[in-house]
């Protein structure tokens, strides 16, 4: 299951007056469930087809930003001002959650992407950590990377645009 399907299911949820949602498909399993404001998102898939272990992952929606977290928005509302001044046909990659973006795979080692790179819909571009699990979000796209929207190290928001991408 793809990280973008992930973030639709979601969106519906969220959308939704449903509570509780599991979904079984082709080895991997998806359960949502609505409490306080949060949604927990727990992803299992078998060993052998994911390399990275997924597990219990809290999203907090957009519309519910607390006061504790009105730093961390301030950090958006500059992402449109850019994505306004460059060309409507870019592609955004967005954080399918709260976290903290890594452009790289280890400190120390070059980012996966930069400014320039072409690169495909698979293509691991950045890992968000949120609770000690560090999840590699890919392009979605085939394109070229035009701009890094955030530093290495941020804290990023739910939906907060990571990269802006020319698609072919």
């Amino acid at each position: 299951m793809k990280i973008h399907e992930i973030r639709e299911i979601i969106k519906l949820i969220d959308q939704s007056s449903i509570n509780e949602f599991k979904l079984e498909t082709e080895g991997a399993k998806v359960t949502l469930k609505k409490s306080t404001g949060m949604e927990t998102v727990v992803v299992s898939q078998p060993v052998a087809a994911a390399p990275v272990q997924a597990a219990p992952v809290a999203v907090a929606p957009a519309l519910q930003a607390a006061p504790v977290a009105a730093p961390a928005a301030e950090a958006p509302k500059a992402a449109p001002a850019v994505a306004a001044a460059d060309d409507a046909s870019l592609h955004k990659i967005v954080s399918p959650m709260v976290g903290t973006f890594y452009s790289s795979p280890e400190p120390g080692k070059p980012a996966y992407v930069q400014a320039g790179d072409k690169v495909n819909a698979s293509k691991v571009v950045c890992i968000v950590e949120a609770m000690k699990l560090f999840n590699e979000i890919e392009a979605e796209v085939n394109g070229e990377i035009v701009k890094v929207l955030v530093e290495d190290g941020q804290l990023v928001e739910y939906g907060q645009p990571l990269f802006l991408v020319k698609p072919e």
